[in-house]
């Protein structure tokens, strides 16, 4: 099958073609740096042409108030071109729980690109995942201040960004689901107790304290975490860290 993998030079997305390509596909990556922009338009009908398969890795360059026009306006346009071009299945990949943080700007655009998806004329899949291990840097950072990281206590579950990849390429590869799929890692922390493990072993001599008001995640009232029919990913966040 040939895949279009709109944002598939990034993070997840380069991994996904990776990973199609290592399967027999043919998966092309396409990005602003391919000359792909999916809030002009430009490149999307080309880029688009002949795929079976959309796979959307694009996300808002904020997670601001701005992030819903973005996924709006890109769907939008992503889902007219695939259209145009008789794709027959159509990715993206959400987060565990989006529709139940409406407190946050970010999670409520996910669930707008969510519902678009759900609403739109293609067969669809949604990949729903937990937080990225490989995030968690940034997250230290929000809250930094001199030898003090602040961070509340809650409950995420960790994934690795290559099981995510490995979750997205096999749904993509499968039949359509029309629905979703949740995936997440084999462990759960408290945000503040991963905080002083990633610390720990990276030998950095900086406190976490426990702040319920502190960072995003406060905001985190819902369950972010997956069920009982979730996927399990293999990868423990001490392997990763390793």
């Amino acid at each position: 099958m040939k895949f279009a993998v709109i944002g598939g030079t990034g993070l997840i997305g380069s991994q996904v073609v990776k990973n199609l390509n290592a399967a027999g596909h043919e998966a092309v990556p396409h990005s602003q740096s391919t000359g792909v922009n999916v809030i002009s338009g430009q490149g999307l009908d080309e880029a688009v042409a002949g795929a079976d398969v959309v796979v959307n890795l694009t996300n808002s360059p904020t997670f601001d108030e701005a992030s819903p026009a973005f996924f709006q306006t890109s769907m939008n346009n992503l889902l007219a071109a695939a259209r145009k071009g008789g794709v027959g299945h159509f990715v993206i990949l959400s987060i565990v729980g989006v529709d139940q943080v409406p407190e946050l700007d970010y999670y409520r655009a996910k669930a707008l690109q969510e519902d678009i998806l759900a609403a739109g004329p293609i067969p669809y899949s949604i990949v729903r995942a937990t937080q990225f291990m490989e995030f968690m840097d940034a997250v230290l950072s929000w809250t930094a201040d001199g030898d003090t990281v602040r961070l509340p206590a809650t409950p995420i579950q960790p994934i690795a960004a290559k099981d995510v990849a490995g979750a997205v390429a096999e749904v993509a590869a499968g039949a359509p689901l029309n629905g979703i799929r949740n995936i997440g890692g084999p462990e759960i922390f408290s945000l503040d107790e991963l905080g002083r493990i990633t610390l720990s072993h990276r030998s950095d001599s900086r406190t976490v304290v426990t702040d319920p008001t502190a960072g995003m995640f406060a905001l985190v009232k819902g369950d972010v975490l997956t069920d009982k029919d979730a996927h399990l990913a293999p990868t423990r966040y001490a392997d990763w860290l390793s």
